[in-house]
Order: C-alpha cells, then sequence, then structure tokens
C-alpha cells in the first residue's frame, strides 16, 4: 500500500488499546508501520538492483525484528534527546513492549502490501516467491477514509463536547478515541472480508468460460479502486493472453465485448539473451504474466532503417527488448510508463543498458 495507509493503520492499532501500556506507544507504532519502505534506498544502486529489493529483507518475516530495533533504537535516541520526557510522566516507556509493538506493526506492514497485486516476498531468503491476495488497489480511498475516521472522530467530538458543555462520563469510562480505532480496524478487516468474497466470484468467473474456444491454463482478477465488484481480469492459454473487465455480481465476463488478446511472442536469441540479463531475470521473478516486445534500432548498420531516435542513433545499442507484465495493462494506462522494463544489447548480443519503470528507450544510451 501507499504510505498514508500504513502510518494510519500504526497509528489505528495504538489508539485502539496498546498506548495505555507504555508511553512512546503511538509514536512507534506508527513508524514501525511504514518503516519496511525504506528499501526504497536500493534504487540508488539502479532500477533493476531495486526492482529486485523492493518488498525483499525489510518486508520478511527474517527482516521484521531488525528493522523493529532500528525503529526503537531511533524513538530512544529522540527520547533521550528530550531529556527523557514523556506526555505522561507516569506512564514510563517500557522498551521490551515497544519492541513488540513494532514487530506487530511490521507484520501489519506485510499484511497491508500482502492485500495489493504488486505482491510480497514474506519467506525471503527462504523462498523468493511473490505471493499476493490481489483484493484490494495500491491506492483505496476507502481504507483511507475509514482509518482517518476512526482517528479524528474522537476529537472532533471531544471539541464538539466542550463547545456545548457536556458533562464528562467520568474516570472509569473508556476512552472515544480507543472504541473508534477498534471498530475502524474492525471495518478494515469487513472490507477486506467483502473484497476477499467479491474476488473468488471474479476469479470464477473467469475458470467458467473459454476464450476463443480454448480453455485458460490460469487466470487471475486484480482489482480497481473504490468499486468491490470491478475487477480486471487475466487469462493465459498455450497461445496467448486475454484481458477484460469482470462485473464479480454478473453471470458473464465481458459483457462489453473488449476483450483484448495478446499473442506470446516468437522466443528468439535476442529475448533470450535478454531474458538472462540480470534485469531479466528479476522482472520474470516478478511478473505475473510476462510478455516481451522487440525492436531493432538505428544504429544497427544492418537495421530497417528506422527514423533516428536521438541519443540511441548514437550509441552501441542495436536491440531493445520491452518486458511488461499483462497484470498492470487495464483498459486506458499504459504499463511501460511504471512497471515496464527495458533491456539494451548490441548485435552480438551483449548488454548496453537495463532500465525499469523508464518512461522512453531514447536517453542516456551510451
Amino acid at each position: 500500500m501507499e504510505p498514508v495507509t500504513h502510518f494510519l493503520f500504526g497509528a489505528a492499532i495504538s489508539r485502539a488499546g496498546l498506548n495505555r501500556k507504555t508511553a512512546l506507544a503511538t509514536a512507534t507504532l506508527t513508524l514501525a508501520a511504514e518503516a519496511a519502505d525504506l528499501d526504497v534506498l536500493s534504487r540508488f544502486g539502479g532500477s533493476a538492483f531495486g526492482l529486485n529489493h523492493h518488498r525483499g529483507f525489510t518486508h520478511s518475516f527474517l527482516g521484521i525484528p531488525l528493522v523493529a530495533a532500528v525503529v526503537v533504537g531511533f524513538i530512544y535516541l529522540l527520547w533521550r534527546l528530550r531529556g527523557r520526557k514523556t506526555r505522561n510522566p507516569n506512564l514510563p516507556p517500557r522498551w521490551g513492549l515497544l519492541f513488540a509493538y513494532a514487530c506487530l506493526a511490521g507484520l501489519s506492514h506485510i499484511l497491508l502490501d500482502f492485500t495489493n497485486n504488486y505482491g510480497v516476498r514474506p519467506f525471503w531468503p527462504f523462498s523468493e516467491r511473490w505471493i499476493s491476495w490481489d483484493i484490494v488497489f495500491i491506492v483505496e480511498p476507502v481504507l483511507l477514509i475509514i482509518l482517518t475516521l476512526g482517528l479524528i472522530l474522537p476529537a472532533l467530538f471531544s471539541l464538539i463536547n466542550e463547545e456545548i458543555g457536556a458533562r464528562s462520563k467520568g474516570p472509569g469510562a473508556k476512552p472515544a478515541g480507543r472504541l473508534a480505532a477498534i471498530l475502524a480496524l474492525l471495518a478494515v478487516f469487513a472490507y477486506w472480508g467483502l473484497r476477499d468474497y467479491e474476488h473468488r466470484r471474479a476469479v470464477t468467473a473467469l475458470q467458467s468460460r473459454s476464450y476463443q474456444g480454448v480453455d485458460a491454463i490460469r487466470v487471475s482478477a486484480y482489482p480497481y479502486w473504490v468499486n468491490p465488484f470491478r475487477w480486471y481480469g487475466v487469462a493465459e492459454t498455450p497461445a496467448f493472453f486475454a484481458t477484460m473487465d469482470v462485473d464479480s455480481p454478473a453471470p458473464e465476463v465481458d459483457r462489453d465485448a473488449q476483450m483484448q488478446i495478446h499473442y506470446k511472442p516468437e522466443e528468439t536469441p535476442i529475448t533470450l539473451a535478454a531474458k538472462k540479463t540480470y534485469l531479466g531475470r528479476v522482472y520474470l521473478s516478478w511478473a505475473q504474466y510476462p510478455v516481451t516486445e522487440t525492436e531493432q534500432l538505428v544504429n544497427d548498420p544492418a537495421g530497417p532503417g528506422l527514423a533516428n531516435d536521438g541519443p540511441i542513433s548514437s550509441g552501441r545499442a542495436a536491440y531493445v527488448v520491452r518486458f511488461r507484465d499483462l497484470r498492470y495493462e487495464y483498459p486506458g494506462r499504459n504499463a511501460r510508463v511504471t512497471l515496464g522494463a527495458m533491456v539494451f544489447l548490441t548485435r552480438d548480443l551483449q548488454v548496453v543498458d537495463e532500465r525499469f519503470g523508464m518512461r522512453s528507450a531514447s536517453t542516456n544510451i551510451r
């Protein structure tokens, strides 16, 4: 998920009652719920290196304790710099418990990322297999609204009560913030339950039909945001992939007859060489429905004389092999822009450059 949902989920866990056990619980849980995304620093090693290490060690069960230790160490440093002061002097920090909280928040991060269709590798390094639930879009406004309301409504009601002079319920009453946070978390799980049910219906609908008279080898349904009844379906047959929209409550798939067929490209020495590169291996281990496109570039003397493509024409690259993952080719979107990959090769199939998530093949080829 995007960072805001992680932060809000960690804060909601704290407000649900854990912040009453130790000082600094809210800060620890909120930061630890997002800390796994520190792996974005791997992008400094290049786009291919970043792809290989994104949602890797920091998103694994083995990495959770180490990430939690970093978060608790950071919180401890801030606590010392503040003169060992907390908001409630009668509630001191319990560092062992805060470490356990940070581990819990780390688990919540893996769970949230597991719900979308990018996937996680929680058993790294023992298994490099990507797994995903495919039920929630990576940016889900419904979850953002639920968690935000669960955190801010109690404060708003408290202000209203102060304005109208409402009587306090007494020291023994349960804090409204705790109840609201619990209800928000329950609503999140209920929403996941609804989406899981509709996801299963969409997958079943995809499995129950043939594609141009051929049964599918495998099918998948991927979420749209907000609408839990609309899904993007991908079906693989021996010769091609079929992509279409699915309305999970409807008995038929592709009611608008807008199915797209993507024939599997022929394997050539060029595509094989691209797939054996570092980026090719990483991309294919992550992609669920990969396809390739090969283009011969203008700087190849034996090429077909394509139009000049800027800096490429003065470089050594003779071919570019583009990788795409059909699970991201939603109607109206261009998967190459964000989650495609490119490998540039010379005529003798030596690697010139490797890129993940680049917008164009026409820059900085040397």
